[in-house]
C-alpha cells in the first residue's frame, strides 16, 4: 500500500468508489492495516475548511467507462514479458525462425522472468475460415501444434495473433448473413477490415469466431492478441450504423459479443490483448490493451497511466533492444506494463541483453493518480462512438512524444519500505523529497541503479546530475538511512531488490537477508559500513565470495550462484568506539 505524504485520495477498486480531499488542506493519508482484501488507512487534515468528496462508481461514471464492473473480473496478476515476431521478421517469419527464437531467447532471457514467446503476422494461408487460421502456410511445415510444443518444451508459453478482418471473398459471398451489408444486400468493405463480421448474428460467431479460437486453444497457445479490433469497431460498424439501426442492434453490443466469443473459448486463464489503440468498449474482456499504434508509446504511459492495472494491463508496444533500450525497458518495468521485446534472436547473445535482463519480470504495480498526468487523450475517449476510420492515430489513442521524463515507483514490503525514480530527461536541477511524496525531514540514501554509484545521503532533496549517454537514463534506489549497516541496493533488478529481495534483517550485530538469485548472473549487495562500523564477515552458504570493495561507506559484495535458487546470507559488524 502506498505511504506517499503526496496522498490525498483512497480508491477502492473492488466497488470503484473514491473518498478524496479537496486543495487546500494539509493532508496525510497512511496505510494502518493490510490482511486479505481488508485494507485500513488513517487520514488526518488540517485546514480552514475542509471538502471531503466521496464519488462512487468513479472509473464507470466519472472517468466514462461504462462497462468497467471491476467486482466481475481481475486484472491479470502476474507478469507478462515476452517476445513478439512482428519487427523482427514481418509477415516473413518462418518456422526455423521461430524454433531458432526459442532456443536462444529461452537460454538469455527465461531465467530473468521472459516467459512468452508469440507469433505475430505470417503464419497464416488468408484472412477467413478458421482452417486458413488453424493450418498455417507452406512456411510452417509441421504445423503449429508442433511450434507449441517446442515453445513449451524451451519452458516458455506459446502466444500467437489473429485478426478479425476477413478478406476472402468467395467465402463471404456465401455466407451473405454473416456480414454487415449495404443497402443493396451486399457486403461492405472497410480499409484494413475488408469484410465486417456481423457479430449480432450467433451463426457468424458459431461458425467462425468459436471455432477459430477453440482450434487455437486445443492446440495449446496462452497468449492472444486479438488485432483488427479498431476497424471492425470504426469501418465496420460506426460507419454502417444504419445497418444495425435496421436489425435494431445496438453496434457496441455486438461489439462486445465477438470479443466475448474469443474469450469464451480461450478462458480467463490465458491472456488476451486487445489491438491496437484504445479500446473502452472492451473494458471487463481483454486482458491488456495496446493504447497506442505501432512502435514503442513513452507518452502513453502518462495519458493511460490511471488505466494501468485498474482497467487492464497497458500495452506500450514492442521493445527493441538498441541504443534507447536503457530507458525504455526501465519505464516498461517501473510502470508495471506490457513488456514485450522484438528483436533478431542474435541480439539475446550480444552483451545488449543487459537492459532486458535488468528490468524483467515486471512487478504488478499500481498507479499512484486516479486520473492521467497528460489526459489530453482520455478526456476524447467519447468520441470513438462516432469515429469511422482506424486508418492512423485518433485523438483519443496514446501518442509519442512524452510529457513525463519522472517515474516514481514505491516498493512496500514486510521488511522495507523504498522508492525507486526513474528519469528520462528533462532539465532538473534539484528533486525535492516532498515532490516525491517522502518527508523532506529525514535523511534518505540516493543510488543510481544503472552506473552502481552512491550519490550520498541527504535531506530535503538531491541533484540528480547528467543523464550518462550511455543508459539515456537514470534510475534512483531511495531508501531512508538508518543508523547501522543497511543495505543499499542489488543489482538483480532495476527495482533495487523488488524482485529478488525475500526478507532483510538487523539484530544488531548482523545484517541478514534472503535473495533469489539466477544462475550465472553475478549478484550484489551494496550495503553501507558507518564509520562506526565494521564488516569483519559475509557469507551466503556454500557459495565463494568473489569481491568484495569498499568505496568509502559504501559496501559492494559480489558472489556468483551456480543455481536459480533461494540464498540466504549473513553480513556480521563489529561496532567500534
Amino acid at each position: 500500500m502506498s505511504r506517499s505524504l503526496r496522498n490525498r485520495a483512497v480508491y477502492d477498486r473492488s466497488e470503484d468508489w473514491v473518498l478524496s480531499v479537496d486543495g487546500n488542506p494539509s493532508v496525510v493519508v497512511l496505510p494502518v492495516e493490510s490482511a486479505g482484501k481488508q485494507k485500513v488507512f488513517a487520514m488526518e487534515i488540517e485546514g480552514y475548511e475542509i471538502v471531503l468528496r466521496f464519488r462512487p462508481r468513479f472509473y464507470q461514471k466519472h472517468r466514462g467507462l461504462e462497462f468497467f464492473e471491476p467486482w466481475t473480473y481481475k486484472v491479470w496478476p502476474h507478469s507478462v514479458a515476452g517476445w513478439i515476431s512482428w519487427f523482427a521478421f514481418y509477415s516473413k517469419v518462418t518456422e526455423k525462425d521461430i524454433l531458432e527464437t526459442a532456443d536462444v531467447f529461452s537460454a538469455a532471457l527465461r531465467p530473468f522472468g521472459f516467459e512468452y514467446l508469440q507469433i505475430d503476422d505470417g503464419y497464416q494461408q488468408g484472412r477467413g475460415a478458421p482452417e486458413l487460421w488453424l493450418n498455417p502456410n507452406e512456411k510452417f511445415p509441421h504445423g503449429l501444434k508442433f511450434l507449441t510444443d517446442y515453445i513449451k518444451s524451451k519452458g516458455l508459453k506459446p502466444g500467437i495473433w489473429t485478426a478479425v478482418g476477413i478478406d476472402q471473398r468467395n467465402y463471404v459471398e456465401e455466407r451473405l448473413t454473416w456480414f454487415v451489408r449495404d443497402a443493396g444486400n451486399k457486403p461492405v468493405r472497410g480499409n484494413w477490415i475488408e469484410y465486417a463480421l456481423d457479430a449480432s448474428n450467433p451463426e457468424a460467431l458459431n461458425n467462425i469466431v468459436r471455432p477459430l479460437y477453440r482450434g487455437l486453444h486445443g492446440q495449446g497457445w496462452e497468449y492472444f492478441k486479438v488485432d483488427g479490433l479498431r476497424h471492425l469497431r470504426y469501418e465496420g460498424y460506426n460507419a454502417n450504423r444504419e445497418y444495425f439501426e435496421k436489425k435494431k442492434v445496438d453496434r457496441v453490443t455486438a461489439y462486445r459479443e465477438y470479443a466475448k466469443a474469443v474469450r469464451g473459448e480461450i478462458g480467463r486463464d490465458h491472456f488476451m490483448l486487445g489491438c491496437w489503440g484504445i479500446r473502452p468498449e472492451l473494458v471487463g474482456i481483454i486482458d491488456g490493451c495496446r493504447i497506442g499504434d505501432d512502435g514503442f508509446s513513452y507518452a502513453g504511459l502518462a495519458q493511460y497511466n490511471s488505466f494501468n492495472n485498474i482497467v487492464w494491463r497497458n500495452d506500450p508496444d514492442h521493445i527493441e533492444l538498441n541504443e534507447d533500450a536503457y530507458r525504455s525497458t526501465m519505464v516498461t518495468s517501473l510502470t508495471g506494463s506490457l513488456f514485450m521485446l522484438t528483436d533478431k534472436p542474435a541480439v539475446y547473445r550480444t552483451p545488449g541483453v543487459e537492459s532486458a535482463r535488468r528490468t524483467g519480470p515486471v512487478l504488478f504495480t499500481l498507479p499512484g493518480q486516479v486520473y492521467d498526468v497528460d489526459p489530453s487523450r482520455s478526456d476524447q475517449l467519447h468520441r470513438v462512438d462516432t469515429e469511422v476510420s482506424g486508418s492512423g492515430p485518433r485523438v483519443f489513442d496514446a501518442g509519442y512524444t512524452p510529457q513525463c521524463h519522472l517515474y516514481l515507483l514505491e516498493i512496500n514490503r514486510p521488511f522495507e519500505y523504498w522508492c525507486v525514480l526513474g528519469r528520462t530527461g528533462g532539465d532538473f536541477t534539484d528533486l525535492r523529497f516532498s515532490d516525491l511524496g517522502l518527508d523532506p525531514k529525514r535523511d534518505y540514501y540516493v543510488f543510481e541503479f544503472w552506473n552502481g554509484r552512491l550519490l550520498g545521503s541527504f535531506t530535503s532533496g538531491f541533484s540528480p546530475g547528467r543523464i550518462d549517454p550511455k543508459f539515456k537514463a537514470q534510475a534512483f534506489c531511495i531508501r531512508e538511512r538508518k543508523a547501522h549497516p543497511q543495505l543499499i541496493a542489488t543489482s538483480r533488478h532495476v527495482t533495487a531488490g523488488g524482485v529478488d529481495l525475500v526478507d532483510v534483517r538487523w539484530d544488531g550485530t548482523n545484517l541478514t537477508g534472503i535473495s533469489k538469485t539466477v544462475a550465472g548472473d553475478p549478484y550484489v549487495l551494496y550495503l553501507t559500513e558507518p564509520s562506526d562500523y565494521r564488516l569483519e564477515k559475509f557469507d551466503c552458504g556454500d557459495l565463494p565470495v568473489d569481491e568484495t570493495e569498499r568505496d568509502g561507506y559504501l559496501l559492494k559484495i559480489t558472489f556468483r550462484p551456480q543455481d536459480s535458487a533461494e540464498v540466504q546470507w549473513n553480513a556480521s559488524f563489529s561496532r567500534g568506539n
